[in-house]
């Protein structure tokens, strides 16, 4: 497995042409807080130990074979915001987030997705997947010969205990469920460590790079704002 380092960026891959955008059908079921404790993400309470785990602090990840780890560094701060994970030319973004002990954050969040698409000319549509309800964004972009396609990003949140955890799913898991699948087994398998300190919603859990890992730069990576700023979806691959 690889890390890498990236920094804040738009993403320069080339955009989908807007007649072969098909968003496959989704799962059914929205799971609640039993199936979650049950099939993941977990909490740090809810595994036994975390060996076997790479450790970024606030997220642990399993490994996989042939899965790359980049770190998002914000420029101006250059803390750690967000880890995408590339497997299989498809990419997951994940970011953890202090969460109220009594509210849910996703329907929310959600909403302000769909505005910030909105304001930027996009689309977004509402389906039922895995974890429940999803956001696919669709947002206009040229084509290099000239012609009008979009960039595709696929959202899904689940609530946890004090925490929320957004997924953002790039490239082909965007628009396939079968290239979806190996990234959500993963992110299933991601575990949370909200820590006991107090911490206002919405604020960023701690990540950082594994001690004993090394840091290859790698191309720029594409990357979110915080929810409560409204995602940047240009942004995304």
């Amino acid at each position: 497995m690889v890390f890498g380092l990236g920094r804040k960026a738009k993403n320069e891959e080339p955009a989908q042409p807007a007649d072969e955008l098909t968003i496959a059908e989704a799962g059914e079921g929205e799971p609640g807080t039993a199936a979650r404790r049950q099939d993941g993400p977990f909490d740090e309470s809810e595994i036994s130990s975390r060996d076997g785990f790479v450790d970024l602090g606030a997220l642990l990840i399993t490994p996989s074979e042939g899965l790359q780890l980049r770190l998002e560094v914000e420029e101006a701060t250059q803390r750690v915001v967000a880890v995408t994970l590339d497997l299989n030319g498809s990419s997951l973004q994940l970011q953890a987030f202090a969460a109220p002990k009594t509210e849910t954050l996703w329907d929310e969040i959600r909403e302000q997705i769909g505005q910030s698409v909105g304001a930027q000319g996009g689309q977004v549509e509402e389906i039922e997947g895995a974890f429940g309800t999803e956001l696919v964004a669709k947002l206009p972009a040229g084509l290099p010969d000239g012609s009008q396609g979009y960039r595709v990003a696929r959202f899904i949140g689940v609530d946890g205990p004090r925490w929320f955890l957004r997924g953002v799913l790039g490239g082909p898991a965007a628009l396939e469920r079968p290239a979806a699948e190996p990234l959500e087994a993963l992110f299933r398998q991601v575990v949370v460590v909200r820590g006991d300190s107090p911490m206002p919603p919405r604020d960023l859990l701690q990540l950082r790079l594994p001690k004993d890992a090394s840091a290859t730069p790698p191309p720029a990576a594409p990357t979110l704002e915080e929810p409560e700023r409204g995602p940047e979806i240009t942004q995304i691959g």
